[in-house]
């Protein structure tokens, strides 16, 4: 097992993998940039290092830096959290040379499951279903616009390199094609520095449903069950809940199979979320897989019982996956609502500042993993994500009754928050009743009390 772990990360996710260590017997380095030296994760870790002035690329994307910090502490292990190095395949490649145990995938997995067309291909080839599409990155525009016809409008263009939204479009006729496919070009080029693009056909009204898995260095996976995570706006999850409304027990085992059969034809080690669409017929298309710890893994421990952090330590320091029955049930319902410093009212804008008043919610079933606290300021330079309530009941009705009165209880004074949004998300007809999907925001209409 590591002896000292250095996070490179920050905020809600750097705390939590420290907790995790600390449980573990695990020493731990915070890495912080100038703007967190305040924040509750440089608090709590046995040692914390400045590495540089606010922007990203000077401190959590500095790789240099992070090296050092480790090399300067004696770290043993580095753990990248989620966002900023979390699927960079330079950052594994250059930690594993020089010395450090990288609590992620190997550069080469990072590689091959990051660059969206060649992961399609990989699973494909595996027996998972994909969604249909082009073969790889598309050499022009004319080569899109033969694909697009061949499979019929309306088509997704997608940044191979990207995520999050960006660099994707939805091209619903021919005579938008041209305009759209040099928009996500450019936004490809400019968020990821690679612009290729590939092509896929568009599934309406789907699902986003999302399998977690875990997989040792024995060649050993185990699946836990699925995430819904369809509440989304502009393909960033706000709302994710597990088991999903939509997923019988048949059909969580045979997209559960699938996950396992894909991760073993790549020799994965380490957790990982494969994503899929699932349609209204209920075929699934697998989508992309993610190759580290993710926002929502809370709602998967809240109904296994099982701490993925510490499982993915664990199985990156050698040991094997726990014992686990593939044909279990899903302990309950969770539900996750991420609380954003942004305005809905006033079309999200962000409001970062000062943080005059804060509680978190308790209770029965109530969990809250934030760095935030009452004095604490939110920075500009960063996601905007205050932290996360997270909610277990013995059903989907119990999760939602439990998520409004965590809700109810819930101060945060100073910044505009998202919670009110999800407020009215949570007394929706539609969303309570679970007939939704990914485009349940888009005629979602908010009004503000």
């Amino acid at each position: 097992m590591f002896k000292k772990i250095l996070i490179a990360n920050r905020g809600e996710i750097a705390l939590r993998v420290i907790r995790a260590c600390h449980e573990l017997g695990i020493k731990t380095v915070a890495i912080y940039s100038t703007a967190d030296e305040l924040s509750l994760h440089v608090k709590f870790a046995d040692e914390a290092v400045c590495i540089g002035p606010p922007s990203s690329n000077e401190s959590y994307l500095n790789i240099p830096r992070i090296i050092a910090a480790g090399e300067i502490t004696n770290a043993d292990a580095i753990h990248p959290g989620y966002g900023f190095l979390s699927e960079s395949a330079e950052f594994s490649k250059i930690c594993a040379e020089n010395g450090f145990h990288y609590i992620g995938p190997d550069s080469k997995m990072i590689q091959s499951m990051g660059d969206k067309a060649t992961a399609k291909e990989t699973m494909k080839s595996a027996g998972v279903p994909v969604i249909p599409g082009g073969k790889g990155v598309l050499a022009n525009v004319e080569e899109a616009k033969i694909l697009a016809n061949e499979m019929g409008y309306p088509i997704m263009l997608k940044a191979t390199a990207g995520g999050g939204g960006r660099g994707m479009r939805l091209v619903k006729a021919e005579n938008e094609l041209n305009s759209l496919y040099e928009i996500a070009y450019q936004e490809a080029l400019s968020g990821f520095g690679n612009g290729d693009l590939y092509i896929e056909k568009f599934i309406e009204k789907p699902r986003h449903i999302e399998i977690q898995i875990l997989a040792d260095s024995k060649s050993n996976v185990i699946q836990f069950g699925e995430r819904d995570c369809s509440i989304q706006r502009r393909h960033q999850k706000l709302i994710e809940e597990s088991p999903s409304p939509a997923v019988d027990d048949k059909l969580r085992k045979k997209m559960g199979d699938a996950s396992i059969a894909g991760a073993k034809a790549i020799n994965y080690v380490g957790v990982g979320t494969v994503e899929f669409l699932l349609d209204k017929d209920k075929n699934y298309y697998f989508m992309e897989m993610n190759t580290r710890i993710q926002v929502e893994h809370p709602v998967t421990e809240m109904v296994t019982g099982v701490d993925l952090i510490k499982q993915q330590i664990r199985v990156h320091a050698g040991e094997k996956c726990p014992d686990y029955n593939p044909n279990y049930k899903l302990r309950g319902h969770s539900i996750e609502c991420r609380v954003n410093a942004e305005d809905p009212s006033n079309n999200f804008m962000p409001s970062p500042s000062k943080i005059t008043n804060f509680h978190m919610p308790g209770g029965k079933g109530v969990r809250v993993d934030s760095h935030a606290y009452t004095g604490y300021v939110i920075p500009t330079y960063y996601d905007s994500m205050i932290g996360k309530i997270i909610v277990h009941a013995k059903n989907r009705e119990g999760a939602i009754n439990r998520m409004q009165r965590a809700l109810e209880e819930t101060i945060i004074e100073g910044p505009k928050t998202t919670i009110p949004y999800h407020q009215e998300i949570m007394e929706n007809a539609d969303f309570i009743s679970g007939k939704f999907d990914t485009g349940f925001l888009e005629n979602f209409n908010y009004k503000p009390k």
